[in-house]
Parts: structure tokens; sequence; C-alpha cells
């Protein structure tokens, strides 16, 4: 005889049981997913600081060393005559102005002062201060008296110009004349600086200055020369300078700070101009693709009776680059206008 098994009538009509899938609680996914990401930023902020270590031992420093203030400063120095000093513009160094080659011109007559700005190259950037123009401007005037220059000409160009017009508002006995080159100096609606301040925000900031931001840095490298050189494209003088170097996390974070300062600059600098005595020429590109001349360079020659105002045809916003012989030409203008202004303390200073 044959068992079978038949089912009961308490199971007729009941559904049959299945097996219940095993689903991993949500806590354990997130738990991966924040395991990966913290190891993809470590391995990027790895990888970064290599870079970092690489470019500055690729690129020592060229110049001499001074402290003020606390604050270690680069700067290169050549050439005898009238003391000119440049300062360069935000995410630059010192080799922007090597390679443009307006040192060496200028150096045939002036004696040339470049300073890597506090962050930027091989100086320092204390966090306990807040780098503003004015507060860079008490440094380099410190600086400069240090050795033993007491009155300059003094050019800069883009957040540089910024910095020189402090520096001649603030301490107008060292300023014997200015040059600005490509400045911003009115306030208007940029978001493309807000979006270039996040590094600087406070450790959220500081975690994408060493993981995020420099690999962005990198790919955004092509697009941003193309914007800063246009319309002319990028000279071939330039590709060597140091792209590593300005794509450090400690540059990043100076660059980042600055951006986000410099509409706040504007405001507080806008009413002061007219206390400008001194000799002003302002030359900027026609074509240029990061400010507008005619908001900045050309209200700000309406606005100070003394100054020149030079509009450079098809260039951009790297005008000591692409146009080396017209910045040169403003610095003649400059000095000779400032000779002009206060011959007597001229005619002492060079004796």
């Amino acid at each position: 005889m044959t068992e079978t098994n038949t089912p009961s009538a308490a199971h007729i009509g009941r559904p049959k049981r299945q097996p219940e899938a095993r689903v991993a609680p949500r806590s354990h996914s997130i738990a991966i997913s924040a395991g990966v990401t913290i190891g993809a930023l470590v391995a990027s902020a790895l990888f970064n600081l290599g870079r970092a270590k690489k470019a500055e031992r690729d690129n020592p420093p060229t110049g001499k060393f001074i402290e003020v203030g606390g604050v270690r400063l680069h700067y290169v120095e050549c050439g005898e005559g009238e003391a000119l000093v440049l300062l360069h513009g935000n995410g630059s160094m010192i080799e922007d102005f090597q390679s443009s080659g307006l040192i060496e011109m200028a150096a045939k007559k002036y004696r040339v002062i470049v300073f890597d700005r506090p962050g930027f190259g091989h100086s320092d950037r204390p966090r306990s201060t807040v780098w503003s123009p004015e507060a860079q401007a008490n440094l380099f005037n410190a600086a400069l008296r240090k050795i033993g220059v007491s009155r300059a000409v003094v050019l800069g160009h883009s957040w540089g110009a910024s910095v020189a017009t402090a520096l001649a508002l603030k301490h107008p006995q060292a300023v014997s004349a200015l040059v600005l080159a490509a400045g911003y100096y009115y306030p208007s609606a940029r978001a493309d600086v807000v979006l270039a301040s996040g590094p600087a925000v406070p450790v959220l900031g500081d975690i994408m200055r060493h993981t995020l931001a420099p690999l962005f840095g990198r790919l955004m490298w092509p697009l941003l020369m193309r914007k800063i050189f246009g319309p002319k494209s990028m000279p071939e003088k330039f590709r060597g300078f140091p792209k590593e170097m300005a794509l450090r996390p400690s540059q990043v974070r100076a660059s980042a700070a600055e951006s986000a300062l410099m509409i706040p600059n504007a405001f507080a600098f806008s009413n002061e101009y007219l206390g400008l005595q001194m000799p002003v020429v302002i030359v900027a590109g026609n074509d240029d693709r990061m400010i507008n001349i005619d908001d900045q360079s050309a209200r700000l020659h309406e606005d100070l009776p003394q100054s020149t105002f030079h509009r450079l045809r098809d260039a951009g916003h790297m005008i000591h680059q692409t146009n080396t012989a017209a910045v040169m030409s403003a610095i003649d203008e400059a000095a000779a206008a400032g000779l002009k202004a206060n011959p007597v303390k001229e005619l002492r200073r060079a004796a």
C-alpha cells in the first residue's frame, strides 16, 4: 500500500509561504558607502600631497627670503635704478612675471623687486590673518623698508592691483606712481567668485582643497587658460609655468580666500580712490573675459583726474604675457610722471 501526502482540509485554499529574501540593513549599506567615500578622499589627498611635494622639489625658490611680522616672504630682485615692485594676481606667483619677460625687460633700467604674495609660490600665509589687500599692503610696506626701498613705482596685475592700490592709499609715501593692470575695483555680481571661494570655508573647504579641488583644477586648466588669455591663445613662453605649484592644496586655499575677498574688497575701497594723489597709469585688455573693463578700468580712470588709461586691442586678461612691451611702456610712463610730480624728493632719493 502506497502512502501519499494529502493536504488536510485546514491547508486547502491557504497560500503557500515563500522563503523570505534577505535584505541587508540600510545602516550597513550607508556604512559601506561612507567607507568607500572616505577611502577615495584619503587616496586623493595622498595623491595631491605627493604631487605638491614633487612640484616644490621641481620648482625650488629662485630668490631670497625675508621675514616680516612672522611671515616668511620669497622675492626676487634684479637690476639697478629706480625701484619697481611687481605684484602678481590671484593663483599666480613670481614665475608668471619671469616667463612673461617683463622682469628681464624692466631690469635694464629699474631695480625690480617681485614678491610671491602670501600663500603663493614659496611665501607663507598664516591662517591667523585675513589677508586683505590692506593687510598685504602693510606687509609689503614693511618688507620694502627692510630691504632698503623707501619709495617705488608699483605695478599690480589683477588681484595684485588691489594690493598695489591699498599700498598707495595706506602708505602713499612709499609709492611714487601706480601701474594698475587688468584690475577689479568696483563691486559687481560675480557667481564665479562665489563658486571659487569654496576651498576657503573652514573644515569643509579644507577637505575640498586636499581632495577634490586640485583634481578639478587639473581638469579645468585648459578651459581656464583659454579664458584668461582669450581672445589670443596661450603663448609658448607660458607653457613652463609651474601648474602643479598653483594646484597645491595650500595655494588652492589662498586662491579661494582671495576670491572670497574680491567683492568685499571692492566695496571697501570703491569710495577711497580719490585719495590716490600720485600718478596712476591704468592698462587693460579690451577683450578681457575675466573682468568688464568698462565697469572697472574705464570707470576708475573717470574717477581719477590724474590717471591715464590704455586700452589694448585684441588683448585679454594676461596683458603682461601677451602685450609685454605695452605694459613696459606703461611702467615707463608712470615712472616719468612720478618723477615730474615729485622732482625734489626723487632727486634726493637718487643722491
